[in-house]
């Protein structure tokens, strides 16, 4: 009996999973196997919040096996090295996974094939199961990426997608392949406390009524922060337990203004993975440098944590801020508030903010969050590097009412309406009786500060 290794990553599901789909070809057993890398935990990136998803996610995908007569095979350590012990264990000769553009799993991916192939073992590696157009499929004429969103999404909307697969109906696992015990949330500490489910069910769950009730208004509200009417299927993607590929076709079949703009979102996904492929130092160093000498956190130190902690003295980012903390998520328009806040009003390193949201976020995305970030920061993609967004502004253009400022800062859940996104501007003893700070700086000095450093005083 022929017996394939099917490596899980990135794509936790058995919806839509090519290469499940593939090693189960005929009559063969499959071990479907997930390898906790010591590589990934040893770069930061196995923080609390998404380490209790993932469990999550795992005895998800243990159970759907179940049902199907199989089950998951995890286990530890380095990945190359338990990936070719389990092969030899199961006596397979081929192994199937994911493609992944990042630096890391392209080395991975070629230790990998190496080690097998020195033992007969054949790796086969599909694309378009972590993305929906690989990063490498769309190239302009003059480069290897695309490095302005508006041409790659003209190109990747054109595109051809495959078509999405169904869950196989019996996975065969052979016998004999011991596994580690499956992790919990339990024991984990640090964890936000509204911390979302993890797992496909949870996810086609969150995706059935999406598509039944809130994908409809999105192109009107999706900056709506009180309304909360974005989809929160970011964490899914991040673990594969939804494949892009088939939010992009059931979005394009339940059409409208709303899903296209759903899908232009899904699109961006594709844009940072492919800017990230190409210039892997984007992680950590400016896609476009501006020359900054962007304040430390050993010069900011106190700005920094009041921005951590949510006491900016600027409700709508303190709100955002508070919103991450407590939910491990954040509204993308907060994300933006709070990116800008702190690069361009405080002036501190991009980077100091976007390892606190990947220590935090469940959804925390190399590609997205380093690019999104350095979108903000001026030193990415974007083609207006210098704007910077006013809190104020924002705060009374998408949360009027001021219902998601109260929500998450109940100190001024007694303001009216027309001064809880100023509330320094209070009379003298409504102001005295708030336990809330001034805020840390003007935001005029802080604009002139930026411009004097961007040279556009």
């Amino acid at each position: 009996m022929n017996v394939s290794v099917v490596l899980f990553t990135a794509d936790l599901r058995l919806h839509d999973h090519p290469p499940l789909r593939a090693a189960l070809d005929g009559t063969r057993q499959v071990v479907p196997l997930f390898v906790r890398d010591r590589a990934v935990d040893g770069a930061g990136f196995a923080t609390p919040n998404r380490l209790a998803f993932l469990a999550d996610c795992l005895r998800d995908l243990d159970a759907g096996l179940r049902e199907r007569g199989g089950r998951l095979v995890l286990r530890s350590g380095d990945l190359v090295e338990q990936v070719c012990r389990v092969a030899a264990e199961a006596d397979a000769d081929e192994v199937h996974l994911a493609a992944d553009g990042s630096t890391h799993a392209r080395r991975r991916e070629e230790r990998l094939r190496s080690a097998l192939e020195s033992e007969g073992v054949r790796l086969h590696v599909h694309d378009a199961v972590t993305t929906a157009v690989g990063p490498g499929a769309l190239r302009p004429a003059s480069s290897d990426h695309f490095a302005v969103f508006t041409p790659y999404f003209r190109h990747w909307a054109q595109w051809r997608l495959r078509e999405p697969l169904d869950a196989p109906r019996t996975v065969r696992v052979p016998d004999g392949i011991g596994s580690e015990k499956l992790p919990t949330r339990k024991g984990l500490s640090g964890l936000s406390p509204a911390l979302a489910t993890g797992g496909e069910d949870e996810g086609r769950e969150r995706l059935a009524a999406w598509l039944r009730s809130g994908i409809e208004a999105y192109e009107d509200r999706h900056d709506d922060l009180a309304g909360d009417a974005t989809s929160r299927l970011s964490p899914h993607l991040h673990f594969g337990t939804l494949s892009p590929v088939e939010l992009v076709h059931r979005a394009r079949r339940a059409g409208g203004p709303g899903a296209e703009a759903f899908v232009r979102q899904l699109a961006w996904r594709d844009f940072h993975r492919q800017v990230l492929a190409a210039r892997p130092a984007a992680a950590s160093a400016d896609y476009r440098t501006k020359h900054d000498r962007w304040r430390s956190e050993r010069t900011a130190g106190e700005d920094v944590e009041a921005w951590r902690d949510g006491r900016t003295g600027y409700p709508v980012v303190d709100a955002a801020m508070r919103q991450l903390r407590h939910e491990g998520w954040m509204h993308n328009r907060g994300r933006l508030l709070t990116a800008s806040f702190l690069t361009k009003t405080l002036y501190v390193d991009w980077r100091i903010g976007a390892r606190h949201f990947l220590d935090l976020l469940v959804d925390g995305d190399v590609a997205n969050n380093q690019l999104n970030w350095q979108w903000m920061a001026g030193t990415g993609t974007d083609s207006r590097p210098n704007r910077v967004l006013n809190p104020v502004t924002q705060a009374k253009r998408y949360d009027p009412d001021g219902a998601y400022v109260r929500r998450w800062l109940p100190e001024l859940e007694g303001v009216a309406a027309s001064a809880v996104h100023e509330p320094w501007k209070l009379p003298d003893a409504d102001r005295a009786a708030l336990d809330y700070p001034d805020p840390i700086v003007e935001l005029s000095e802080g604009l002139a500060r930026f411009k004097r450093a961007r040279d556009r005083s």
